[in-house]
């Protein structure tokens, strides 16, 4: 039986997790709407969309703004006829020990990546609700959990992510609404964003070891939008074993992080004076480049792990696990 043809909306699609989410909907043959800043970016995500085989619709949107939001979701819905998945990816950061940042750049990433996902959760369900159909994804992370040194103003942005999804979760399920919400906490991905955020670092910023590749943050987030029930997906061992750890001994892991963060996060190669920062504008604009989905950790990044397949079958290792408890307790009675 054939599927009918799925209308997504990307957030952040210039580049990253949603440049590759883009793709991934482009080769199931979807519509994509493609929202990020930079033009030179969504030109080249949808020619990704397109040469996969689906169709693109490039909407140059700032998600700090409400009324720019709204309006992408209205022309996309007017495109596609619907709206069906919207996924949340766009941000923006600052890698900086926290007195160093000023009060305009905390809030400009605040605005673009916590408010920004709240904004386009709201133009999401004014097309959505009314038709009682339709999946938000909301891209997190581990750090939605577990703040780390130098990232304050993004781990507190994920914080509130985390928050506002499972308060919005809850109304909806109130409503006992056809509207879904779910969350995927991502690991460290080999993204451009460690080649053009603001970094006030001495060495060039990089993602904390290990480091997976931005197709099985895509696949993830694919997995999530079809099966969207589920409150949150874990991507990656690191990230199951981080928030584990976090809930079992926080304060050690302060103090881990106090210790190991600051060198984790950076390579050995000084940071460029010239390097571009893309918080107040899009680090692919008239001199820039389209900078795609991967960062420039290819050598060092994963494009699998066991944790993945655990996390989307879940429900089989409860199953098999609660088989080998009953057999066990069998045998013990028999002994």
């Amino acid at each position: 039986m054939t599927q009918p043809t799925q209308n997504v909306v990307v957030t952040g699609a210039s580049g990253g997790i949603g440049r590759a989410v883009a793709r991934a909907y482009g080769a199931r043959g979807a519509n994509v709407a493609l929202l990020a800043r930079g033009e030179k970016g969504l030109l080249a995500a949808a020619e990704d969309v397109e040469a996969a085989g689906g169709a693109a619709l490039v909407l140059p949107t700032d998600v700090a703004d409400p009324v720019a939001v709204h309006n992408a979701a209205q022309r996309a819905a007017e495109e596609f006829g619907s709206i069906d998945v919207w996924v949340n990816v766009a941000f923006t950061s600052v890698f900086s020990p926290f007195d160093q940042i000023t009060p305009e750049e905390y809030r400009r990433v605040t605005e673009v990546s916590y408010l920004g996902y709240v904004y386009a959760t709201m133009a999401a369900l004014q097309h959505m609700k009314p038709r009682n159909h339709g999946t938000i994804v909301q891209v997190g992370s581990a750090l939605a959990y577990r703040g780390i040194p130098l990232q304050t103003a993004y781990c507190g942005a994920k914080h509130a992510i985390q928050g506002f999804h499972e308060a919005l979760r809850c109304e909806l399920l109130h409503t006992k609404s056809g509207v879904h919400v779910t969350m995927v906490q991502m690991p460290a991905v080999n993204t451009p964003q460690f080649s053009w955020v603001l970094s006030r670092l001495p060495h060039h910023a990089q993602p904390v070891p290990p480091i997976y590749q931005p197709e099985l943050a895509a696949r993830a987030v694919l997995f999530a939008a079809d099966h969207p029930r589920r409150r949150e997906y874990w991507v990656g061992s690191t990230t199951a074993v981080t928030l584990a750890a976090n809930a079992i001994a926080p304060g050690l892991l302060d103090r881990y992080l106090g210790k190991t963060g600051f060198k984790s996060q950076q390579t050995s190669q000084r940071q460029s004076p010239d390097a571009p920062v893309n918080l107040w504008e899009p680090a692919d604009g008239p001199e820039g480049q389209d900078f795609g989905a991967h960062g420039i950790f290819d050598d060092e990044s994963h494009d699998r792990d066991p944790q993945l397949w655990a996390s989307h079958h879940h429900g089989l290792l409860a199953a098999a696990g609660a088989a080998a408890l009953t057999g066990i307790t069998a045998l013990l009675r028999r002994r």
